[in-house]
């Protein structure tokens, strides 16, 4: 089974804050970093604004499957951070979808279907 192609070390999520390009919408915000390699790394944060732990799991699960799944539409060699908002928490998995789909769009990284 291959390994979840996630960003782990602090230094690259900050990184990612400072030289990749942001958009945000009322669930989410999205950090954008175009790289040179042939693969998609994503990154989640989700504070304890959001909820408990068990909310705050909830969501970054749903973040990673929605990902997982809508993978092979998004363009190779990109470095994505997912940031939960507040909102977040009291969502459901159709809008935390809808959310990331929408930011894709705007970072012009998702591919025509």
């Amino acid at each position: 089974m291959k390994r979840f192609p996630s960003i782990k070390k602090n230094r690259d999520f900050v990184r990612i804050y400072r030289k990749g390009r942001s958009y945000a919408d009322r669930l989410l915000v999205m950090y954008v970093e175009r790289t040179e390699d042939e693969g998609i790394h994503i990154g989640i944060s989700v504070s304890k604004k959001v909820g408990n732990s068990v909310v705050r799991h909830r969501v970054c699960r749903s973040i990673r499957e929605i990902f997982r799944l809508n993978r092979h539409r998004l363009r190779t060699g990109t470095n994505i951070v997912v940031v939960a908002r507040e909102a977040a928490g009291h969502s459901d998995y159709n809008g935390l979808e809808g959310a990331f789909l929408h930011l894709c769009g705007l970072h012009n990284i998702r591919d025509k279907d």
